[in-house]
């Protein structure tokens, strides 16, 4: 399913500058042009979301070792 900027800020809890920053430095997904609108793909926006979780949780088990 495609989703739009606001959902997109919705699902990540980023707001819309955020989400270009990251875009800027690859650190987000790509969006691609839809009808004169862009959007993401929702799958690839959890799997974003489920990555930075991750990478979050890596992080802690070291700091707590």
């Amino acid at each position: 399913r495609f989703i739009k900027l606001d959902e997109v800020m919705h699902c990540t809890g980023l707001c819309r500058s955020s989400i270009y920053k990251y875009m800027s430095s690859d650190e987000f997904l790509g969006q691609f042009a839809r009808d004169r609108a862009v959007a993401w793909v929702e799958s690839e926006v959890h799997d974003w979301m489920a990555e930075k979780l991750a990478m979050r949780d890596k992080l802690q088990q070291r700091v707590y070792k």
